[in-house]
């Protein structure tokens, strides 16, 4: 998908575990600096989705499980318009990812325990005004489908 960026995330191992490093400005990975992070959980075989953000990006760093996360690009003027775009974010290969603006993604679990998230969005979140347009994960405006999946 058009706008998708990548950052591999420093992982320092030795006998008693790890340290990963989640975000650091002076890797230049993407141009909007860090103004809020939250956590969010997915259950096994549950999809949170389909959301699209007019005004901000997503930018995601997974900390525990195995999680596809779908991409659908409806932009006019993008070279990737009208098309699915599939990531898959493991606990074994950890990495940032963003999500473009006005790009409809979804969060699938195909793991078994729970996955954990991290994002770091490009704007605060306002509770009294979010901005998330929603589709069904089921919907028929999105060339994708989920199966067996649960979840909304």
């Amino acid at each position: 998908t058009e706008g998708v960026l990548f950052g591999e995330l420093p992982t320092h191992v030795d006998e008693r575990g790890s340290v990963m490093e989640l975000f650091d400005p002076r890797w230049r990975w993407h141009a909007e600096p860090l103004v809020f992070a939250y956590s969010f959980t997915i259950h096994p075989g549950y999809v949170k989705g389909w959301n699209l953000h007019q005004h901000h990006e997503d930018r995601y760093c997974l900390l525990q499980g195995e999680m596809e996360l779908v991409f659908y690009d409806p932009r006019p003027a993008s070279a990737t318009c009208g098309e699915v775009c599939k990531i898959i974010l493991s606990e074994y290969n950890r990495r940032l990812v963003n999500v473009p603006r006005n790009v409809w993604h979804a969060d699938h679990n195909i793991g078994n325990k729970d996955v954990v998230v991290v994002n770091f969005p490009t704007t605060a979140y306002d509770h009294a005004n979010p901005d998330k347009l929603r589709l069904p994960i089921d919907s028929d405006l999105i060339p994708y489908k989920f199966s067996g999946a649960r979840g909304y």
